[in-house]
């Protein structure tokens, strides 16, 4: 839920935050937390190799459980937290065993509930927070947390507010639709989690002010259009350009474009995967 404030200072006047309820306000879990080293977008050699980087408040990082590999086994939830490394919120959950572990915590989970990671399953265990392979969860069903090779743990879809479409399972391999609306192949033995992840109103945010983005380590970022010709391909003209000085396309200092550049290789060995592209093409060579 989206915040508003009292317009009481210039700033507060245009800021909406997410409205943390029902979110922890303890501690941390000791026992999964890791220190978080900042590199301030440089590289081993100190040089800046991404730059508006630097600052922020100091972190540490918890400890997600991403292959869900404790089987057969419930957990309770104990608490729903924030999470300053990422844009969902997390669950702290208790096994039965007494150990524990950090999850994504979907929408629709709250503190008490129990959840599993199973190898078999019922019409009646495909509820929210619940973790099965591919192969045996309904279509149609929304799912989150997906693994692109099995065992390896979690590597999609673990964003704020993002889920996946399970179209349908054959012959070993599951269809599933992404965010962007590509369509592609995963292996039907990779475990996916049940639900959306939480926190959707995320990026529904006004943050106000400058400074709340430097407390999120981002520092200030200058247009190419406001600068000289000297200092950037889109920079010079009289007044105010949208090409620059000439007409040619957004590019970064260095030349390279910025929009509508395909960045993704030919190459790549997972293109035979992609049924559809998310720009509704099809892959060459697919019918």
């Amino acid at each position: 839920m989206i915040k508003s404030f009292r317009p009481l200072t210039p700033a507060g006047r245009f800021t909406s935050l997410n409205h943390r309820e029902g979110i922890s306000k303890n501690r941390p879990e000791k026992s999964l937390l890791e220190s978080h080293s900042k590199s301030g977008g440089r590289n081993v050699y100190g040089r800046v190799t991404s730059r508006h980087r630097g600052g922020g408040h100091k972190r540490l990082y918890r400890i997600i459980d991403f292959k869900r590999d404790i089987i057969d086994m419930p957990a309770r939830v104990q608490s729903i937290e924030y999470d300053p490394n990422r844009t969902s919120n997390i669950a702290l959950v208790a096994y039965t065993s007494g150990e524990k572990r950090y999850i994504l915590a979907p929408e629709g989970l709250n503190v008490g509930d129990n959840i599993v990671a199973a190898n078999a399953a019922t019409t009646n265990d495909f509820k929210v927070g619940n973790n099965f392979p591919l192969s045996l969860i309904p279509p149609s069903t929304r799912i989150h947390s997906v693994e692109l090779v099995p065992g390896r743990g979690a590597q999609i879809a673990r964003t704020a507010g993002v889920s996946l479409e399970l179209i349908g399972v054959e012959n070993g391999q599951a269809q599933v639709k992404m965010p962007s609306g590509e369509l592609r192949y995963i292996n039907a033995q990779c475990r996916a989690t049940i639900g959306f992840v939480g926190n959707g109103d995320h990026n529904k945010q006004s943050l106000g002010k400058a400074g709340r983005n430097r407390w999120l380590g981002k520092r200030p970022q200058t247009r190419g259009v406001a600068m000289n010709p000297v200092d950037h391909p889109n920079g010079g003209g009289q007044g105010k350009s949208k090409g620059g000085g000439g007409r040619q396309q957004l590019v970064s200092p260095w030349g390279q474009l910025a929009k509508g550049f395909p960045t993704r290789r030919r190459s790549k060995t997972s293109n035979s995967l992609i049924i559809v592209h998310h720009n509704g093409r099809k892959p060459r060579g697919r019918k």
